[in-house]
């Protein structure tokens, strides 16, 4: 990068050349599309009858909410993605948006976000909702991630929380089933995002975040992913043998997790570099997967017994 490309992203675009896709890529939408899903779940699971237009609210305050914490996020960390190939090309770090307009543009979306959350269903999902937010963009983006190896072990738990606030939402309250959920996604995103990390490696040094691999090392961050897989498994199973989640639910997840549980083993294995990168993608791939089926199961649950209740 030029001198004259690094003072231009440092102060910004005088006039911003955004537009409409510029803003929706702030909003992360691969990352919006996972907590409309779980945070759908949450609402799908959630007993009583909730009205279908404080259904959708809920639901779009959420997605809302988590474009908000994806915005913020970006114009935090432009000089972060700046550095790093896989996100290089992000409308910060291209000039297309300053970070004084991602922030007001986040700032604004997260304010309206859980005013409407709060005034339209309850002010406990609404507040959820905010420490949410504040959690990701503060806690997360600004310490966490740029000063400890264990940033994605606690920063996920903002990602864990999109359906407990619609249970919230849906309920006024707090239950097991709930907190089932925010546990597998809270165990499930290490494993996860250490995969992305072991073939993104050098990203990370070049920008100087202190991701576990490069902290601890490779074959540290094989142990970890091992080790977190196995309390995933069974935290994901454990449900099902409690008697929360049905019997259908229980089959998908001793299936899956065994999947999980032998990429994570060829992840440990295998440390020559050509298989370990095979194996890290396959993890990164197959646990996307994996989460999208457990939770895609609870939802065809919850819609059969609904119909069922109908008829």
């Amino acid at each position: 990068m030029s001198v004259i490309d690094q003072n231009a992203l440092a102060v910004g675009p005088r006039i911003s050349e955004a537009d409409v896709a510029d803003y929706i890529a702030l909003l992360k939408p691969r990352v919006m599309s996972l907590v409309i899903f779980t945070a759908l779940v949450g609402l799908l699971i959630a007993p009583g009858h909730f009205h279908p237009v404080l259904a959708i609210t809920a639901l779009l305050c959420i997605a809302v909410g988590a474009g908000a914490s994806g915005a913020l996020n970006m114009a935090l960390e432009g000089d972060i993605d700046a550095k790093m190939s896989r996100t290089a090309n992000r409308p910060i770090p291209r000039g297309r948006i300053t970070r004084a307009e991602a922030l007001a543009f986040g700032s604004t979306l997260a304010f309206f976000a859980v005013l409407t959350l709060g005034i339209l269903v309850n002010w406990y999902a609404g507040a959820l909702l905010a420490f949410t937010i504040f959690f990701y963009v503060v806690i997360y983006t600004l310490w966490l991630k740029r000063w400890t190896a264990q940033n994605i072990v606690i920063g996920g738990a903002a990602g864990a929380l999109p359906p407990v606030v619609a249970w919230v939402a849906a309920t006024g309250g707090i239950a097991p089933e709930p907190l089932w959920l925010f546990l597998i996604i809270f165990f499930w995103t290490p494993p996860h995002f250490w995969a992305l990390a072991l073939f993104r490696s050098d990203d990370y040094a070049r920008a100087g975040i202190p991701m576990l691999p490069v902290v601890a090392g490779p074959d540290a961050t094989r142990l970890q992913i091992l080790l977190y897989t196995i309390v995933l498994v069974a935290i994901a199973t454990a449900p099902w043998l409690l008697g929360y989640f049905d019997a259908v639910y229980g089959v998908v997840s001793l299936v899956l997790g065994a999947g999980m549980l032998w990429l994570a083993l060829e992840i440990y294995r295998k440390r020559e570099r050509s298989a370990s990168l095979r194996a890290t993608r396959k993890m990164f791939a197959f646990s996307i997967l994996y989460l999208f089926a457990l939770f895609l199961t609870l939802g065809v649950e919850a819609v059969v017994r609904m119909i069922g209740s109908w008829t």
